[in-house]
Protein backbone atom coordinates (compact mmCIF):
# COMPACT_ATOMS: atom_id res chain seq x y z
CA UNK A 1 0.00 0.00 0.00
CA UNK A 2 1.11 3.57 -0.72
CA UNK A 3 0.22 6.26 1.81
CA UNK A 4 0.75 9.95 2.33
CA UNK A 5 1.08 11.04 5.94
CA UNK A 6 -0.30 14.32 7.25
CA UNK A 7 2.09 16.74 8.93
CA UNK A 8 0.86 15.96 12.45
CA UNK A 9 1.07 12.24 11.68
CA UNK A 10 4.71 12.62 10.64
CA UNK A 11 5.59 14.57 13.78
CA UNK A 12 3.66 12.22 16.07
CA UNK A 13 5.36 9.20 14.45
CA UNK A 14 8.80 10.72 15.02
CA UNK A 15 7.94 11.53 18.65
CA UNK A 16 6.25 8.20 19.39
CA UNK A 17 3.21 10.24 20.40
CA UNK A 18 0.29 8.24 21.80
CA UNK A 19 -2.18 10.42 19.86
CA UNK A 20 -1.22 8.44 16.77
CA UNK A 21 -3.89 5.75 16.38
CA UNK A 22 -2.95 2.09 16.60
CA UNK A 23 -4.22 1.58 13.04
CA UNK A 24 -2.07 4.44 11.73
CA UNK A 25 0.94 3.15 13.65
CA UNK A 26 0.52 -0.35 12.19
CA UNK A 27 0.13 0.92 8.62
CA UNK A 28 3.15 3.23 8.81
CA UNK A 29 5.25 0.55 10.48
CA UNK A 30 4.33 -2.14 7.95
CA UNK A 31 7.35 -2.87 5.76
CA UNK A 32 4.99 -3.37 2.80
CA UNK A 33 3.76 0.23 3.04
CA UNK A 34 5.39 2.95 0.95
CA UNK A 35 5.15 6.05 3.14
CA UNK A 36 5.32 9.49 1.51
CA UNK A 37 5.79 12.88 3.16
CA UNK A 38 4.79 15.90 1.13
CA UNK A 39 6.99 18.89 0.46
CA UNK A 40 3.97 20.80 1.81
CA UNK A 41 4.55 19.17 5.21
CA UNK A 42 8.22 20.19 5.18
CA UNK A 43 7.14 23.74 4.35
CA UNK A 44 4.48 23.73 7.07
CA UNK A 45 6.90 22.42 9.70
CA UNK A 46 9.52 25.02 8.76
CA UNK A 47 7.02 27.90 8.87
CA UNK A 48 5.38 26.86 12.13
CA UNK A 49 8.67 26.05 13.86
CA UNK A 50 10.09 29.46 12.88
CA UNK A 51 6.94 31.14 14.20
CA UNK A 52 7.26 29.34 17.54
CA UNK A 53 4.12 27.26 16.97
CA UNK A 54 6.04 23.95 16.97
CA UNK A 55 8.73 24.38 19.61
CA UNK A 56 9.21 20.63 19.88
CA UNK A 57 9.89 20.28 16.17
CA UNK A 58 12.89 22.59 15.77
CA UNK A 59 15.28 19.71 15.06
CA UNK A 60 12.85 18.23 12.55
CA UNK A 61 12.48 21.65 10.88
CA UNK A 62 16.25 21.85 10.53
CA UNK A 63 16.47 18.48 8.74
CA UNK A 64 13.10 17.28 7.45
CA UNK A 65 14.75 15.29 4.66
CA UNK A 66 17.07 13.54 7.10
CA UNK A 67 14.17 12.71 9.43
CA UNK A 68 12.24 11.26 6.51
CA UNK A 69 15.19 9.24 5.25
CA UNK A 70 15.89 7.92 8.74
CA UNK A 71 12.40 6.42 8.79
CA UNK A 72 12.54 5.12 5.23
CA UNK A 73 9.88 7.63 4.14
CA UNK A 74 9.83 8.96 0.60
CA UNK A 75 9.49 12.63 -0.38
CA UNK A 76 6.53 13.74 -2.47
CA UNK A 77 7.32 16.89 -4.41
CA UNK A 78 4.62 19.37 -5.34
CA UNK A 79 3.89 19.28 -9.06
CA UNK A 80 1.91 21.58 -11.32
CA UNK A 81 -0.83 18.92 -11.44
CA UNK A 82 -0.98 18.92 -7.63
CA UNK A 83 -1.18 22.73 -7.54
CA UNK A 84 -3.93 22.83 -10.14
CA UNK A 85 -5.95 20.18 -8.30
CA UNK A 86 -5.52 21.98 -4.96
CA UNK A 87 -6.69 25.23 -6.52
CA UNK A 88 -9.72 23.53 -8.07
CA UNK A 89 -10.88 21.86 -4.85
CA UNK A 90 -14.07 23.29 -3.36
CA UNK A 91 -13.34 25.70 -0.50
CA UNK A 92 -14.23 23.23 2.25
CA UNK A 93 -10.95 23.77 4.06
CA UNK A 94 -9.04 27.03 4.29
CA UNK A 95 -5.67 25.55 5.26
CA UNK A 96 -3.52 25.60 2.10
CA UNK A 97 -1.24 22.84 3.40
CA UNK A 98 -4.17 20.48 3.95
CA UNK A 99 -5.67 21.37 0.59
CA UNK A 100 -2.35 20.45 -1.02
CA UNK A 101 -2.23 17.14 0.85
CA UNK A 102 -5.78 16.36 -0.31
CA UNK A 103 -4.87 17.20 -3.89
CA UNK A 104 -1.71 15.11 -3.79
CA UNK A 105 -3.55 12.12 -2.33
CA UNK A 106 -6.22 12.38 -5.04
CA UNK A 107 -3.81 12.90 -7.95
CA UNK A 108 -1.39 10.19 -6.84
CA UNK A 109 -4.03 7.68 -5.67
CA UNK A 110 -2.63 7.61 -2.14
CA UNK A 111 -4.46 6.93 1.11
CA UNK A 112 -3.90 9.76 3.58
CA UNK A 113 -3.07 8.96 7.19
CA UNK A 114 -4.62 11.76 9.23
CA UNK A 115 -6.95 12.31 12.15
CA UNK A 116 -8.45 15.32 10.35
CA UNK A 117 -11.95 14.40 9.19
CA UNK A 118 -12.12 17.38 6.81
CA UNK A 119 -10.32 15.23 4.23
CA UNK A 120 -13.40 12.98 4.06
CA UNK A 121 -15.32 15.84 2.40
CA UNK A 122 -12.79 15.73 -0.45
CA UNK A 123 -13.35 11.98 -0.96
CA UNK A 124 -9.77 11.27 0.07
CA UNK A 125 -9.28 7.71 1.29
CA UNK A 126 -8.31 8.42 4.90
CA UNK A 127 -6.80 6.05 7.41
CA UNK A 128 -6.99 6.68 11.11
Amino acid sequence: MRVLIDTHTFLWWLDGDRRLSARARRRIGDAATDVFVSAASAWEIAIKAAAGKLPGALEVADDVAGCMAGQGFRPLDITVAHAQRAGALPPLHRDPFDRMLAAQALVEGLALISNDEVFDAYAVRRIW
